[in-house]
C-alpha cells in the first residue's frame, strides 16, 4: 500500500516544479537579475526602478523567434513573419517560411544566435504574450498585453509575467552601477561599465557592434567592410553592463514599453549607428507597426520567488516521513 504522506510530499514537489516551469516550454531565456531596488534616476530622469526584476541578458535570437513562429504562426493572420526576416547581407542569418497559411513551417538559415530583427513592436508584444501564456499553444493576443490587431498604443497589463522593458527598466539594466560614487550608485554613459567605446573589435574591452568608421566582421557585397550583426553576447563579459547584460549598446536598437506620442521608444543603437547613438542620452522612436531591419528586442520578467518557509518545512517533513516508512522494523 502506498504511503499517503509520502505521496502528498511527492505531489507537493511536482506542484512546485509545475509552478516554476511553463507548460510546453520551448524557448529558454537567460535572465540577468537587477536588484538595488529604489535607486535614484540620473539627471535625464530615467533609471529609477522601485522593485527587483529580471531582464534577458541577450536580445531575442533568430532561433528563439523561429521556435515562437513554429508554435504560434502556422496560421499567420498578424504578420508575425515577414520576408525581411529571411537571410540578407546585413545579418547572414534569418528565418525562411514554407507551406501555406494554416500549415506554415519556419526554418533558421545561418547562425540562429544572431538577434532577430524586422519585428514590429506589436509582434514583440505577441512574443511576450506567448511567453506569459506558457508558450506552446498559448495565446499571442492576450496576456501581458491585450492587442487589438496592429493598432493603437497598448499598455502592459498589471498581471504580466513576461513583458517588454519599460524605459526605466531597460535604462537601469544598461547603465546603472551601484558601486559608482563610493557605492552610492551612479550611471555610465555606455552599457559596458564605461564612459567610452573602444571600437567594434570582438574581444576588446568596452567594445560593441556599432559603426566606428568600419563595419564589424567579414565583407559582403552590400556591406564590403562587414556583415552587420554578430551573435548575441559575442563581445564577452568585458563589454557587459554591471548586471551582466549583453549588447544593450549596438547590434540592434531595441523596442521598449516607453511611449512617445503615438510611437514607441527605442534604446541602445544598432550596428549601423555611430557611437553617440549608443549613449545613454540618446533616445529614438518608431511607429509600433514598423518592422525595421536594425531593430530588435529583449524581454523582462519578475524574479523567481524563493520557496516559502511553510512549503520548505512541509517538504522536509514529508521527506523525513518517507525515510522513516522505509526503515526496517
Amino acid at each position: 500500500m502506498k504511503n499517503p504522506i509520502a505521496s502528498s510530499a511527492n505531489l507537493a514537489i511536482l506542484a512546485s516544479i509545475a509552478l516554476s516551469t511553463p507548460a510546453f516550454a520551448q524557448v529558454t531565456i537567460d535572465y540577468a537579475s537587477v536588484g538595488n531596488a529604489g535607486n535614484a534616476a540620473d539627471a535625464s530622469g530615467y533609471g529609477a526602478v522601485a522593485y527587483a526584476y529580471q531582464i534577458a541578458k541577450n536580445e531575442v535570437t533568430v532561433s528563439q523567434y523561429a521556435q515562437f513562429l513554429n508554435a504560434a504562426a502556422q496560421t499567420d493572420n498578424f504578420g508575425m513573419w515577414n520576408s525581411s526576416m529571411e537571410i540578407n547581407p546585413s545579418n547572414n542569418a534569418g528565418i525562411g517560411r514554407a507551406g501555406s497559411n494554416g500549415s506554415y513551417i519556419y526554418t533558421v538559415t545561418g547562425s540562429g544566435q544572431r538577434p532577430i530583427s524586422s519585428v514590429s513592436w506589436y509582434n514583440a508584444a505577441r512574443f511576450t504574450n506567448w511567453m506569459h501564456n506558457g508558450q506552446g499553444s498559448g495565446s499571442t493576443e492576450t496576456g501581458a498585453y491585450t492587442l487589438i490587431f496592429n493598432s493603437g498604443i497598448i499598455i502592459k497589463n498589471a498581471a504580466a509575467t513576461v513583458w517588454l522593458p519599460s524605459e526605466d527598466e531597460w535604462y537601469k539594466a544598461a547603465y546603472y552601477d551601484p558601486t559608482k560614487n563610493a557605492n552610492a550608485g551612479g550611471y555610465w554613459l555606455h552599457a559596458n561599465q564605461s564612459d567610452t567605446l573602444a571600437g567594434n573589435t570582438i574581444g576588446v574591452a568596452n567594445s560593441a557592434n556599432y559603426w566606428d568608421g568600419d563595419y564589424v566582421g567579414s565583407g559582403t557585397s552590400s556591406f564590403p567592410n562587414g556583415n552587420g550583426l554578430t551573435d548575441v553576447g559575442a563581445y564577452g563579459a568585458n563589454s557587459d553592463s554591471y548586471y551582466g547584460t549583453n549588447d544593450q549598446g549596438g547590434n540592434l536598437i531595441e523596442w521598449t514599453d516607453g511611449v512617445i506620442g503615438f510611437t514607441r521608444a527605442q534604446r541602445g543603437g544598432s550596428w549601423t549607428d555611430q557611437d553617440f547613438i549608443l549613449d545613454s542620452t540618446y533616445r529614438d522612436n518608431q511607429q509600433p507597426a514598423d518592422a525595421n531591419w536594425t531593430v530588435g528586442f529583449r524581454v523582462v520578467t519578475t524574479p523567481v520567488p524563493e520557496p516559502s518557509a511553510v512549503l520548505l518545512t512541509f517538504l522536509a517533513v514529508g521527506a523525513s516521513l518517507t525515510r522513516r516508512s522505509r526503515s526496517p522494523l
